[in-house]
């Protein structure tokens, strides 16, 4: 077994049981599994994607959902 996936295994073994945690790994799994079959590739053999770019836009539409939160916020306020 590769060193890395010794690491990996011995971090799934020794979990904190944070359940915060615990929901984070799973969606960061399920989220890569999603990803896998949707690209035919993993992250880390993709060597083609321009993942400066890809950032960027993730960053543009996190701008976007927090204006669109802060509006919902705002207008909560306003209608007490």
């Amino acid at each position: 077994m590769s060193k890395k996936k010794e690491m990996i295994k011995v971090f799934e073994m020794n979990t904190t049981h944070d359940e915060v945690v615990d929901k984070v790994i799973y969606e960061f799994k399920d989220r890569s599994e999603r990803g896998q079959n949707k690209y035919g590739t993993t992250l880390e053999a993709n060597e083609k994607d321009d993942f400066l770019q890809h950032l960027k836009e993730e960053l543009m539409d996190a701008t976007l959902y927090i204006q669109k939160l802060q509006s919902q916020i705002n207008n909560n306020n306003n209608n007490k």
